[in-house]
């Protein structure tokens, strides 16, 4: 049923009601702080574009209702309507029922003594993630590439970067994932490719050449000085390079060296499709594909809104994070490539909410299966480069949200670490006392939520932010043109502990294997980058050992969501706890009965606890010792569970009457209850 296209004069309401209008107000409040109460009242609500952009003109500009209105009509019919956020069973699938592992290559494991991890590094360690219960290995990017964003600007897309090794390397390590039940799959950047790319030095030096408009060229007229738009690049300064072997400005959205490539050209589409499936060829299980979101820009790319530039941190990015064939786009090439093939794909989409997210990943639109969205990893009105506390009470909120509204013909991807993102125990509280629990409370919110959840490397252990001095210690393209953004303006100090407070270097330190051994067992040579010096308590040697480690507490979560799949992998969803409160509390419930409690205080203050139901029995806790829960549990109370030969966890006897009345600083319950459905 087509839906009349939003127009000046539609309301608050009706814009709200748009899957895009929703998702883009909802980021904008996030932006702002403010909550969403702020346009769903009735006064608000009625009121019409035209008036609230008169209103704000001093605030929003001229443009910025037109700016608005042609992206909100993209979608010219109610896509949304179709979808359906009723209970309904679940597709099952082995991705759906997968744990999967984030490697970061440079930082896992160095086999050669050159400093930098490598293929045969991993290979060295697969028989660890098979322990810890890993069902798929994500590998950051390992093409050849000058490295000016570690990976993420591929030279060629058909070779391995020599620093990690060759060909036959990766087909042994792909033989050994497999050969362990494992799968693997690839970090594929579509988006740009490095400068160096033969595509486009023929782009640049053949004006006869058919790679001439794979890449996004623009007249240097009628001022050679100023680029073509006002858009502005992720990693500071303006998103167009100048070329003058062309006359003519090359679009960037990142660095200076990563060439964004021109999606238009059916010819470029045709010769990406047949790189991936010279990868599924070679027996891959699927592809993370970076920043997926960004392939289709706004014909004509004009300049951007002054007004959400200035919101957003970055001009220009409302005529591309969701851009007018990004949908044709994406069902071609699943069309092309992944439908023939058993594999799967999560696509990086920032700046993609909840109801966008639903159109880009429900089963029957055939685009993606499921998507990195961005939102929790930052409190409202925060950024990454902002120096707060994390309020973990939005992330229950968050996750609350998404889990009764998403739909089962939707899947999430549950992630809270990875390669471009601080720690999140240093982002919650840094104070030592509390990091055990921390990283214990955030493994068991990740690990009981409805979806697949993604681990990054060393977030097992508990690892935690470095402990930088100076900016010569980093190696992140974005961070060191930040700081050199920010120098002249603040000063040397101000501007390193900026770049500190949100730097992508946090993730990148050099996993931490065995205390005992050089450079924490991760290299037998110098570090690309420096080791956390914490190294000393929080390896995998050490926490192997230690039945009460962050580790153990993984794994033994790990193995209760896969031993019981019909209540923590597919079942429903039901919240307890009411949306800012300070303990989140939820179940997860199967129809066939099986049914578990899952109580999180997500606050540094003592809160009280929820009353259990009866036939409640404590099967996990993230605190260790005779009084963990409030209650003497005995040998459950340190692991958290004993473990039958089968696997599974086995409740610790509890009487209803003696668990916690009240919860610690950070604890997390998980409680399996009888007669679920009573």
């Amino acid at each position: 049923m087509k839906r009349a296209k939003l127009s000046q004069d539609s309301r608050i309401t009706d814009i709200y009601q748009n899957p895009i209008g929703h998702d883009v107000i909802d980021k904008i409040l996030l932006q702002m702080g403010k909550s969403r109460r702020w346009v769903t009242n009735a006064l608000v609500g009625n009121i019409k574009l035209k008036t609230l952009a008169k209103m704000a003109q001093g605030l929003l500009g001229q443009g910025f209702a037109d700016t608005f209105l042609n992206l909100l009509n993209i979608e010219d019919h109610d896509v949304a309507s179709a979808l359906s956020r009723q209970r309904a069973p679940v597709r099952p699938v082995w991705w759906k029922e997968a744990l999967v592992y984030q490697i970061y290559p440079r930082s896992f494991k160095d086999s050669n003594g050159d400093g930098i991890g490598d293929l045969n590094g991993i290979l060295e360690k697969l028989d660890y993630l098979a322990d810890l219960g890993v069902d798929v290995i994500w590998l950051s990017p390992i093409y050849d590439s000058p490295n000016d964003d570690n990976g993420y600007d591929i030279r060629d897309y058909r070779r391995i970067m020599a620093e990690f090794g060759t060909m036959a390397d990766f087909e042994r390590l792909l033989d050994g994932v497999h050969s362990r039940g494992m799968k693997l799959i690839m970090d594929l950047v579509i988006n740009h490719t490095s400068d160096e790319h033969a595509w486009f030095q023929e782009s640049l030096q053949n004006p006869d050449s058919p790679y001439r408009d794979y890449y996004f060229w623009r007249s240097s007229a009628p001022d050679p000085s100023q680029p073509p738009n006002n858009w502005t690049s992720f990693f500071s300064g303006s998103a167009w390079k100048y070329y003058p072997e062309r006359d003519a400005w090359a679009l960037h959205l990142f660095s200076q060296k990563q060439m964004d490539l021109n999606w238009e050209n059916d010819l470029l589409r045709a010769d990406l499709y047949a790189m991936i499936k010279w990868w599924l060829n070679k027996g891959i299980d699927g592809f993370r594909l970076d920043v997926i979101n960004y392939i289709s820009k706004q014909p004509g790319l004009p300049n951007g809104n002054e007004a959400i530039g200035k919101m957003m941190g970055y001009y220009g990015i409302e005529h591309y994070f969701y851009g007018p064939r990004l949908h044709e786009f994406l069902r071609e090439m699943r069309r092309e490539t992944f439908d023939h093939y058993d594999v799967f794909t999560v696509g990086e989409t920032p700046g993609i909410g909840m109801e966008m997210g639903r159109l880009l990943t429900a089963e029957n639109r055939r685009e993606l299966d499921m998507i990195f969205s961005f939102d929790h990893l930052e409190n409202p009105g925060k950024v990454r480069f902002d120096d707060y506390r994390y309020d973990l009470r939005y992330l229950g909120d968050y996750y609350r949200d998404w889990m009764q509204n998403y739909g089962n013909d939707c899947w999430m991807a549950v992630f809270l670490e990875n390669h471009d993102n601080p720690r999140m125990i240093s982002k919650v509280n840094p104070d030592p006392q509390f990091r055990e629990v921390i990283g214990k409370l955030l493994a068991m919110l990740q690990l009981t939520l409805k979806g697949t959840p993604f681990l990054f490397q060393g977030q097992e252990l508990g690892m935690v932010n470095a402990d930088f001095g100076a900016i010569e210690q980093m190696r992140d393209v974005e961070s060191i043109n930040l700081y050199h953004e920010l120098l002249p303006r603040v000063g040397a100090d101000a501007a390193f502990q900026k770049v500190l407070c949100g730097s992508r270097d946090h993730a990148r330190t050099p996993m931490q294997w065995d205390c005992a051994a050089a450079h924490g067992g991760f290299t037998a040579g110098e570090p690309w980058i420096s080791l956390n010096p914490d190294d000393r308590h929080h390896n995998v040697a050490a926490e192997l050992k230690d039945p009460c480690s962050i580790l153990n507490f993984y794994s033994t979560l790990i193995r209760l969501r896969k031993a019981d799949p019909a209540a923590l992998i597919y079942g429903d969803f039901k919240a307890v706890s009411k949306a800012g409160a300070n303990v989140f509390a939820y179940y997860r419930l199967s129809d066939n009965g099986s049914c578990y409690l899952i109580e999180l205080n997500m606050t540094a203050a003592s809160q009280k606890a929820f009353r259990k139901p009866s036939g409640c029995t404590l099967v996990l806790s993230n605190y260790a010792g005779p009084d963990a829960a409030g209650t003497d549990a005995g040998a459950g109370a340190c692991m958290g569970a004993c473990m039958n030969a089968g696997g599974a966890a086995e409740a610790t006897p509890a009487d209803t009457a003696i668990l916690p009345k009240a919860l610690r600083p950070y604890e997390a319950n998980l409680y399996r209850v009888a007669h679920a459905r009573a």
